[in-house]
Order: structure tokens, then C-alpha cells, then sequence
């Protein structure tokens, strides 16, 4: 079961990445841009996935193409939700008791690509290319 210290500690190695509080709980920016987030409960969420999120921590990532979620809602419908707002589209939500920690590196780290500019994702690729 995957935490938000394992979120922590994938976001850490992306530059640019920073976490900041929010009223929804912890979120994470590149460039002012976000990427991951907390889900939070609001009145505005239908009631089903409210009930969902209110229960356990459910984890919020961008993803490039509404057909993206779909895949992953349609792949692990235990593990990943429909829709909770349009807000913010395109994006999936997920419960963190579903997901292993590589399977949160790889949706952390692709959702900081989307938003990232191009010359971070350039640093990270050589970073990865060429390790020290």
C-alpha cells in the first residue's frame, strides 16, 4: 500500500517539483503547474466517489488524454475512479491501498512530464541517461 511519503519520495527527484499545503491537503507544482494532489471530499464530487475518498487516501495525477484515464479506470476499476469533477481535465484519481510504489513512480512521474516545460523534462531524461 502506497503512502503519501512514497508520493514524497517520487516527486523529490523531479526537477522543479515542490509541495505545497492546500486546503484539499498536499499537492505538488512544477513550474506552478499541478501535477499530484490529495483528493479531497468536496461537496461538488459525486456522492459515491466522495464516500470513496472520505474513507482512504485517494491520489490525484494529470494525464495527457481523457482516453488515458479511461484505460486506467477500465484496467483496475478497484483501483482507479471515474471522474470526481471536471475540474482540471484531463486526470484520474486512484486509491493509494491499490497501487505499488513503482506503479506510483511511473503515474507521478508521467503526470510531471505533462506539466512540466521541456527543458526539465530534457534535465531529467539526460539525469536518468547519465547517472552519477
Amino acid at each position: 500500500m502506497a503512502t503519501l511519503d512514497d508520493l514524497r519520495r517520487a516527486a523529490v527527484g523531479l526537477p522543479g517539483s515542490e509541495e505545497r499545503a492546500t486546503t484539499g491537503g498536499a499537492a505538488w507544482f512544477v513550474r506552478g503547474k499541478l501535477y499530484a494532489w490529495e483528493c479531497h471530499p468536496w461537496p461538488s464530487i459525486p456522492d459515491d466517489m466522495r464516500a470513496i475518498i472520505a474513507a482512504e487516501l485517494v491520489v490525484g495525477v494529470k494525464v495527457a488524454d481523457p482516453i488515458d484515464a479511461l484505460a486506467l479506470v477500465e484496467m483496475a476499476p478497484d483501483v482507479f475512479l471515474r471522474t470526481t469533477t471536471r475540474w482540471g481535465e484531463p486526470k484520474v484519481a486512484f486509491r493509494m491501498a491499490g497501487i505499488d510504489d513503482d506503479h506510483l513512480a511511473e503515474l507521478v512521474t508521467e503526470a510531471w512530464r505533462i506539466q512540466a516545460p521541456r527543458y526539465l523534462r530534457r534535465e531529467f531524461d539526460d539525469a536518468e541517461a547519465h547517472p552519477r
